[in-house]
């Protein structure tokens, strides 16, 4: 809590003090609903899995599960290990959260805030979350990883999830010496955009390598950064962004005219 605390305001500041893009909605009409949902999903989350993802690692080490606990590799090599199996787990995993219709009427929550910034990286529909606790669970049971290195994980990717989505404007020479190794808000901003084409690139969240080796990495916005459209052609007013409107949100189909952006059919 203490990292994602100062984390969270380290980057508010930095909004504050180098936008990168003006808002579509101001803050108090989208960050209430973004917060409310939050808390719901981490409320439903505990109960889910009170102990996290370190308890799902203990239970793997007791029972000397999973290939960590089988291949008694040192330390460095465990920790470098784990670290690209569970960065790739939820790449994979948000993959899949655009391309199959179900669930990306889940994550569509997500997409559909008509601005990205450090809120928008918590703005995850509760059932989204409880999917991604399934998914990284067993991730972290079948390959045995550390509690450490479970825990250590969360932390890093909740961080890099608010640095990602931050409106925040880092000079292009940073950027693109960043890019080569992590995910940047210019370089996911992309990913945010009204386009299906765009929508489904760029879906690392800490580490870039995955997005090049898939060869899902689109380095800038066919519009630019300024003029590029976030978001979703639904969903965009104020009375869209309160928390039952999100909520129910998976629930409705976009009219017609909407291109439903981000997976086919939907």
């Amino acid at each position: 809590m203490g990292v994602f605390a100062g984390v969270f305001i380290s980057l508010v500041l930095l909004e504050m003090l180098a936008p990168r893009r003006e808002a579509a909605l101001p803050r108090a009409q989208r960050w209430p609903g973004a917060g409310a949902i939050f808390i719901a999903g981490a409320v439903i989350g505990r109960l889910v899995l009170p102990a996290g993802l370190a308890g799902i690692a203990l239970l793997a080490d007791e029972a000397g599960f999973g290939v960590f606990n089988v291949m008694g590799a040192p330390v460095w090599l465990v920790a470098i290990a784990a670290f690209l199996v569970m960065d790739l787990a939820v790449w994979s995993q948000h993959v899949a959260m655009h391309h199959v219709p179900f669930l990306w009427r889940l994550h569509r929550v997500h997409h559909s805030d008509p601005h990205i910034d450090v809120m928008t990286a918590l703005r995850f529909h509760p059932a989204e979350i409880i999917v991604s606790l399934v998914w990284k669970g067993a991730v972290v049971f079948l390959f045995g990883i550390p509690a450490w290195a479970a825990f250590a994980f969360e932390v890093a990717l909740n961080a890099f999830a608010q640095f990602n989505h931050a409106n925040w404007k880092i000079a292009p020479c940073i950027d693109s010496a960043l890019r080569k190794l992590v995910v940047t808000p210019d370089m996911h901003r992309v990913h945010h955009s009204v386009h299906r084409a765009e929508a489904n690139q760029n879906f690392g969240f800490c580490l870039s390598v995955w997005d090049r080796i898939f060869r899902v990495y689109q380095a800038q916005p066919a519009a630019g950064h300024e003029a590029m459209k976030i978001g979703q052609e639904s969903w965009r007013e104020a009375g869209d962004q309160n928390p039952l409107p999100l909520l129910v949100q998976p629930l409705k189909s976009p009219p017609q005219s909407s291109t439903g952006r981000g997976a086919p059919g939907v």
